[in-house]
């Protein structure tokens, strides 16, 4: 590059910063007229900068920033890989077709080989199973902390069990102890869907860490955004091998984008029953995808891998002021707790409308729209009530009755970075009165709100 072109990419850069600051100037909070998210992302003038930045090299696909987000975005888990994709929905696709690998032996997926799951999540986590001929077999979840009931671990494995894939809900952390010792205790794979639990630790280690994969999704509802994009982590490369053949067309070579013959021996392979000396490059060990991310998704990515530390800690800052501003009222709502040993990164602060309650979910949940503050039902719900999964063969463990309460009973509000005081303010003082005003047409006594400052 040019001295020339060097100081115009400065300006460039330096201009679009300045834009960023000039047009992004957010209005007064004015409750009830203005907008409380339920989520978004947080974006400054070295985001946007670092994905002008990118798009200025003109390469486009993945290339130096992805490989430079990888590494940082390993680091801060604490694992040794990281891949990048272009969804957290791929992600988990990936994770588990990784492990349908001939090259795992024995302890390969095969078609009709069960995977332990929940039916209270999110579509993505449970689809792969379906998509990969494998056998879902959903245990049932615990209230208020919506993870998994690891009680009903022993009763769902069977000879065909060979794997557990489970998120950790909404930022909080499923019983890590009891998983990891089932998983071990027989040889079954453990896949940690961590997409909405970024940050989030157990016993001070973080999530991601303890699985023999682990996915992130980094949409902008997420801890960090890329625009659309995700990643699978590993501390096993064999199994990074594996997501990234998987990933990059289910190829055997794993040379990067624009790079040839790093194994040294491109044209010296004998694999299947291609002639000997086909090109590395074009032989497929995998039916794989193509589910690689662009260098501009990574830009913004690791310029916001910067701010995580802030975003988390303001995430759990938020829910705690909820969770106080609440606690006048759970006598008509369960608050969500954190599970033993945890910190959570949460994602959402969940509620769940009690049985007795002189309101439905749906009451609260209309109060809320009508005054702008959104909300978000805990995703599927019971997934097996879905209609795209009536057809599906899999096996339930009993009657998962506090999943069909999920669908029934909980909903959340955000604890995003994006929310001001005064927006949590308006959040908790609308649920409050919403309660005052349903407890005074059924002729109860007014409560108490508390008052936070």
């Amino acid at each position: 590059m040019t001295d020339s072109a060097a100081q115009l990419r400065r300006q460039i850069l330096d201009l679009t910063a300045q834009y960023w600051l000039e047009s992004s100037h957010p209005g007064d909070f004015i409750p009830g007229v203005s907008p409380v998210p339920v989520s978004g992302k947080v974006i400054d003038a070295s985001d946007v900068s670092a994905v002008v930045d990118s798009a200025l090299d003109a390469w486009f696909t993945t290339g130096r920033f992805a490989k430079a987000f990888e590494r940082n975005l390993a680091g801060f888990v604490g694992v040794r890989s990281a891949s990048l994709v272009n969804s957290g929905s791929s992600a988990n696709l990936l994770a588990l077709s990784a492990l349908t690998s001939a090259k795992l032996g024995d302890r390969s997926l095969k078609p009709g080989d069960e995977v332990i799951t929940v039916a209270a999540g999110f579509p993505t986590t449970v689809n792969p199973i379906f998509q990969n001929r494998l056998v879902p077999v959903f245990v049932d979840v615990t209230v208020p902390e919506y993870e998994l009931d690891v009680r009903q671990l022993e009763a769902a494995r069977s000879d065909r069990s060979k794997a557990v894939f489970v998120a950790h809900t909404l930022g909080n952390v499923f019983d890590l102890d009891a998983v990891t010792a089932f998983t071990r205790k027989h040889d079954l794979w453990l896949i940690e869907d961590c997409c909405d639990a970024l940050g989030s630790t157990y016993k001070g280690r973080k999530v991601g860490t303890f699985g023999d994969i682990a996915t992130l999704s980094f949409y902008p509802a997420h801890h960090i955004t890329t625009g659309e994009g995700g990643a699978v982590l590993t501390d096993k490369p064999a199994l990074q091998v594996l997501i990234e053949s998987f990933r990059d067309w289910g190829r055997d070579c794993w040379c990067e984008p624009g790079k040839d013959n790093t194994c040294g021996k491109r044209f010296d392979w004998q694999l299947g029953s291609l002639p000997c000396g086909y090109d590395h490059k074009y032989t497929y060990s995998h039916i794989g995808y193509n589910l690689k991310a662009t260098d501009m998704q990574a830009a913004l990515g690791a310029s916001q891998l910067t701010k995580l530390p802030e975003f988390i800690a303001r995430r759990k800052a938020n829910f705690h002021y909820l969770r106080r501003a609440l606690a006048a009222v759970e006598q008509y709502l369960i608050l969500p707790e954190a599970t033993p040993h945890s910190d959570p990164s949460w994602f959402g602060f969940p509620i769940a409308v009690r049985e007795d309650a002189p309101f439905r979910r749906e009451d609260l949940i209309r109060a809320l729209d009508t005054n702008k503050i959104g909300t978000r039902l805990l995703f599927g719900g019971n997934l097996l009530r879905q209609p795209a999964y009536q057809d599906c063969h899999y096996r339930v463990m009993g009657n998962l009755r506090n999943t069909d309460f999920v669908m029934n009973n909980v909903f959340w509000v955000g604890v995003y970075p994006g929310l001001t005081q005064p927006m949590l303010d308006f959040v908790a003082a609308t649920i409050a009165g919403f309660i005052a005003q349903s407890k005074t047409r059924r002729g109860e006594t007014q409560p108490s709100v508390v008052q936070l400052g």
